[in-house]
Parts: C-alpha cells; structure tokens; sequence
C-alpha cells in the first residue's frame, strides 16, 4: 500500500499494486480500465475484470459474475472507513496516515481472529 495524492488516476499506479503478485484473476473498478495497465495484468498471467468505461470507442467484455465477488473488497475499505481519522483523513502528512490505516488494518485483523 502507498499513498498517493487525492487528484492521481487510479491507473496511473495500478503496474505498481500489481507487480510481483501471483494471482489468476484481477479484480478492479472502472478506474483503472487503461489498455495499458490491462495489457500489463495480462502478461503478467492475470484475467482482468475490470468494466469498460462508458466512453471507450470499443466497448471490452468482462466476466460480469466474477465482478460482482468485487463487493469483498468495497467490504473492507468500508471497515476501514468506519474510523473516522481515516475516513475524512484527519492526518497532516502521508506517512501519519498510512500508520493509521495499518493500525485499523491490525485491529480488524485482531477482530477477526
């Protein structure tokens, strides 16, 4: 996990998320529907599904059924959310952020066990 800032795209990093995870399937939103970041999932072994954006000049097809396990991962940005330092991002710079988001990750991690 990194830390960007708020205006970055999504797909502008996404080779970065990815790199060095052995994975058949990638699951990600809209926003990181870029041919060159689907190219990279791709050769590196993966399915993406990833829905086409609404002004692509050709429209791509996905596997509509493997998206919707999606909602796993929208689950657990939610549980994150819930803390509100990290919901409205009380902290004054990246690296106090992204100390708060490994303690909440920790504490639901604790939870669950």
């Amino acid at each position: 996990m990194f830390v960007t800032a708020g205006t970055v795209a999504d797909c502008k990093y996404g080779e970065k998320l990815i790199d060095g995870i052995d994975a058949e399937v990638l699951l990600a939103d809209k926003g990181y529907d870029s041919s060159t970041f689907i190219e990279y999932a791709v050769i590196a072994g993966m399915q993406a599904v990833i829905p086409p954006k609404k002004n692509r000049l050709v429209q791509r097809k996905y596997d509509e059924y493997l998206y919707k396990f999606r909602h796993l991962v929208e689950n657990a940005f939610l549980m994150l959310k819930r803390w509100r330092g990290i919901a409205t991002r009380y902290a004054k710079n990246a690296s106090s952020f992204l100390a708060a988001v490994h303690i909440r990750c920790i504490a639901i991690w604790a939870n669950i066990l």
